[in-house]
């Protein structure tokens, strides 16, 4: 029987640690040239933490860029001279003109893609259709991290220990799958129970990972950063379980 904990995720979603820190410049709204090192630094190790806690694969891309945030934090904490600041570019304006070289490639691909779909003229048959006021964004795995952050969040603490009992992630798939019957969506929240149990949350959080993976659902948003729900993607092999 396959461990939680040796159970490594590697999804086509996964970008990698500039990626992230793009994301969280977005979501906070932060004007690139004037980062709160300290604010971004905190919210990086609170995502890697939660990425150690799922076993992500290449992590230690992450921790190489959290080491980085947190030596420019401490770089901007230390009083400098005329001296000092003669020594080098500041690393804040560093981190900015790479994020923004990094912006810019981001979304010349994605212009490129969209191109290239435009040439092949493809149809996505197999996705769930959306009206325009719907959720018609797709979740990236920062906003999937972002979600199980605040499930965890809310959860209450267990009062007393509870009996352990190892759940297959491919028991929990089935699990999440039947919830999809007779039902256009499941919203994300609602696969975790309200009672925190460190076990059960891991394994719910990989099979969700997993069945996105394998594009048997797909995670929206009806706006960036928003609620997400998610919805099983009608194939011909669905349909006929």
């Amino acid at each position: 029987m396959e461990s939680v904990c040796q159970y490594n995720v590697k999804l086509d979603i996964f970008e990698g640690p500039m990626d992230l820190l793009l994301y969280l410049v977005e979501k906070n709204d932060i004007d690139i040239y004037d980062i709160n090192i300290s604010e971004i630094t905190r919210e990086f190790l609170e995502y890697v933490e939660i990425m150690k806690f799922i076993n992500l694969d290449s992590i230690g891309e992450f921790l190489i860029m959290a080491a980085r945030l947190m030596e420019i934090k401490a770089k901007t904490l230390l009083p400098r001279t005329e001296e000092k600041q003669e020594e080098g570019p500041d690393p804040r304006e560093e981190l900015a003109r790479q994020l923004v070289e990094y912006s810019k490639c981001k979304e010349a691909a994605k212009l490129l893609k969209a191109y290239q779909e435009r040439q092949k003229d493809i149809f996505y048959r197999d996705m769930p259709l959306f009206n325009f006021d719907e959720y018609i964004i797709e979740a990236s795995l920062y906003d999937l991290i972002e979600a199980f952050r605040r499930v965890i969040s809310r959860a209450e603490p267990a009062i007393k220990e509870l009996i352990f009992e190892e759940i297959p992630i491919e028991t929990k798939i089935r699990e999440i799958l039947s919830l999809f019957q007779n039902r256009s969506y499941v919203e994300f929240e609602e696969l975790f129970p309200t009672v925190f149990n460190k076990y059960i949350f891991i394994v719910t959080f990989l099979a969700v990972l997993e069945l996105i993976r394998t594009r048997q659902i797909s995670a929206r948003q009806r706006e960036s950063f928003g609620k997400i729900r998610l919805f099983r993607i009608a194939t011909t092999e669905n349909n006929n379980v």
